[in-house]
Formats: C-alpha cells, sequence, structure tokens
C-alpha cells in the first residue's frame, strides 16, 4: 500500500511515486530540478548511498556522513537555469530550511552518461 504522506522535496505526491522513485533506481531524475529535489529528499532519510550515486564522479567525496540529528523543514525551489531534458548543464537555487537556519545555495549540475548529477555548489547570502 502507498503511503499518502507527501514527498519531503515539497511537492504533493506521496514519497513512493515522486522521489522514492528515483532513490529505489526505478527511474533517473529527468532534470535538474528533480534532481536537486530528490537529492534534498535523501538528506531528509539519510540516504547517503544516493546522494553519492547522484554525485558527479570528479567531485564526489569518499564518503558521506550524515547527521541525523538534522531536522530539514522545507525546500524551496528559487530559480532554475538549463537543466531540462534538451541540456547538458544546469543550475537550481535553492533554499532548504532545517531547524536552527537554512541553507542558501546555487547547485550546479551536469549530465554523466545521460544521467543528471550534482557538480557543486555556491553557498548565497
Amino acid at each position: 500500500m502507498t503511503s499518502r504522506t507527501p514527498c519531503p522535496c515539497g511537492l504533493p505526491e506521496p514519497y513512493e511515486e515522486c522521489c522514492g522513485r528515483f532513490h529505489g533506481g526505478v527511474a533517473a531524475a529527468p532534470t535538474a530540478e528533480w534532481l536537486m529535489r530528490s537529492r534534498y529528499a535523501a538528506f531528509v532519510r539519510l540516504d547517503a548511498a544516493y546522494l553519492l550515486r547522484t554525485w558527479h564522479p570528479r567531485a564526489r567525496p569518499a564518503r558521506l556522513d550524515l547527521d541525523p540529528g538534522t531536522r530539514w523543514t522545507g525546500l524551496e525551489i528559487l530559480a532554475t537555469e538549463a537543466g531540462s531534458a534538451f541540456h547538458s548543464t544546469g543550475t537550481v537555487t535553492f533554499r532548504a530550511s532545517f531547524r536552527g537556519g537554512s541553507l542558501h545555495e546555487r547547485s550546479r549540475f551536469e549530465r554523466v552518461d545521460g544521467a543528471w548529477v550534482y557538480v557543486d555548489g555556491d553557498f548565497l547570502d
């Protein structure tokens, strides 16, 4: 049975029908924004394997230690540039809120072997 809990990425679909399909490998994120949303949901769900899998090979850390004490409270997409099915690069500017603060970043994404991956980002504010 599918949960009716909205996906942590901020879209109203249930997790399993939204970012869960990317996390489970059923589908690949079709745009840079979808990858950004799915990576945020992976942080919420402490899915380090997905985060590492969707990190550009030249920038990927050897390991990722997520803090289970961080309580992510929301994602706001502020701007996107390129990053569609017709592009090879794109940026997503977002604010990810957590209990006690927020992270404002412009993230860069590229396609590697047809799949969107996170390259790096610039912290804003």
